[in-house]
């Protein structure tokens, strides 16, 4: 039997901090991001990252939440139950079963930003699965403005694993393989992903190597990306949340066209949000509204 590899896939993983004890927190709070690619599951104790699970989505939305929650809570010994708050977010985030609250990916993007990179961010580039958005906040994470660019995967994480999965190329692997280049190739010109996979399939046939065409296909995000921050306007300090976030290629080529270095985040880029609907939730018990 032939071992068919998904060279689309990224690593799934959980984590959880050795040196807090929740039994002792004096308020437990969740969140859950529920992408159209992945779904993350953040728990806090008393704001301080406790668990967080990282996977992909799936076809369901309800179960792709709820795998997720159990993934982080996995040998924790905690329960549903013993989470004061649970807010869900993101493209699924009316379909989290066990959700006390429903908050919109912009705002818990933005708040969940302001945790990872500090108060000092005013902009930032979200690149999902499904779309990017760029996002101006205040020095609370307030959302100020926001653009969104949800017309084509072309720019977005669903986008790259298509490019991945022609190429034969490890995901992980994208964005130092389309450093590998001694000159900068002219970015892919077509816009949809569909268009672009077939002028790579295009340049693959002229004699072009994939390391080329993926420095190409990577410009090409990037340049997408600039023109969304250039009509938002932008400001420093600058992040990037997401899974593109990790793809070296895309992230020095942006910066590059900016002039600008984007911070770099203390967690996994691709919990923002649901770090964010955390923090909600945390006010959400302040406030006595999280019933």
């Amino acid at each position: 039997m032939v071992e068919v590899k998904e060279f689309w896939r990224w690593k799934e993983y959980n984590w959880k901090n050795p040196d807090i004890q929740w039994k002792d927190a004096a308020v437990i709070t969740a969140g859950v991001d529920v992408g159209s690619v992945s779904s993350q599951a953040v728990v806090m104790c008393d704001n301080e990252i406790y668990a967080f699970a990282n996977m992909r989505t799936g076809s369901d939305s309800p179960n792709g939440a709820l795998n997720a929650m159990k993934w982080a809570l996995e040998d924790t010994g905690m329960t549903l139950d013993d989470i004061h708050c649970k807010v869900g977010t993101g493209y699924g985030r009316v379909n989290v079963p066990f959700a006390d609250r429903a908050i919109t990916e912009i705002a818990c993007h933005a708040k969940g930003a302001n945790y990872m990179y500090g108060p000092t961010v005013r902009t930032i580039m979200d690149m999902g699965g499904q779309d990017c958005k760029a996002i101006r906040c205040d020095e609370k994470g307030k959302v100020v403005s926001f653009l969104m660019n949800d017309k084509c995967a072309a720019g977005t994480g669903r986008g790259m694993e298509s490019f991945a999965s022609l190429l034969g190329v490890s995901i992980e692997e994208v964005g130092e393989l389309s450093l590998q280049v001694e000159e900068e190739p002219p970015p892919v010109s077509n816009t949809c992903v569909v268009f672009a996979k077939t002028e790579a399939t295009g340049l693959l046939r002229s004699g072009w190597s994939t390391e080329k065409v993926l420095a190409a296909y990577c410009s090409a995000m990037a340049h997408r990306v600039v023109s969304l921050l250039e009509r938002i306007g932008m400001e420093e300090d600058f992040a990037i949340t997401g899974g593109i976030a990790k793809n070296v290629g895309v992230v020095s080529r942006l910066e590059k066209e900016l002039g600008v270095k984007a911070l770099k985040p203390r967690y996994d880029t691709q919990i923002a949000g649901a770090m964010g609907a955390a923090l909600f939730a945390k006010a959400l018990v302040e406030k006595g509204e999280n019933r």
